[in-house]
């Protein structure tokens, strides 16, 4: 008798009306030292933010009003545990596809178009100077934006491909 393979699924996407709440913000690539100033300059003015940093990305969670804005960057809400695009929603489920990329327990999941982040939460920050190192500013200690930080790997979602059920 031979083992069948688990059934898989491509991952699709649909626009999602009306919009979930924003619960981060997510900059890949050249969009990192944007996000990572319009942060400080919340974290100046009073807020508390989680941040994550990795491979060319940075996500930054708080509450909605707290949130930055910068050219190039994604807002994500809350889908089943999964940070997902705030207009889009994941097919199958979001809870499946947390499951397929291996994020267990309180660790972080983000899924969107061609990637996926699983790490551990971040503590909140009130601390600017946790965002020199992405700014891409020399003078504030800031490197470039794919400088080495936390453990946040970014992984290719199965955009086109499939995952278990």
């Amino acid at each position: 008798m031979t083992a069948a393979a688990p059934p898989s699924f491509p991952l699709r996407w649909e626009r999602r009306e009306p919009p979930l709440p924003a619960a981060a913000v997510l900059a890949l690539g050249d969009a990192v030292p944007a996000l990572a100033v319009a942060a400080r300059e919340r974290l100046v003015g009073g807020a508390r933010l989680g941040v994550v940093a990795g491979d060319g990305a940075l996500l930054v969670l708080g509450a909605e009003a707290d949130l930055p804005w910068a050219d190039g960057t994604r807002y994500l809400g809350v889908d089943a545990g999964v940070l997902v695009p705030t207009t889009a929603r994941p097919r199958p489920a979001a809870a499946l596809w947390r499951t397929a990329v291996g994020a267990e327990g309180d660790r972080l999941c983000v899924l969107l178009p061609g990637h996926a982040l699983v790490a551990d939460p971040p503590p909140p920050t009130t601390d600017p100077a946790a965002l020199d190192p992405y700014t891409g500013d020399p003078a504030a200690g800031g490197a470039k934006s794919d400088a080495p930080t936390t453990d946040a790997p970014t992984t290719d979602a199965p955009a086109a491909g499939s995952a278990p059920r």
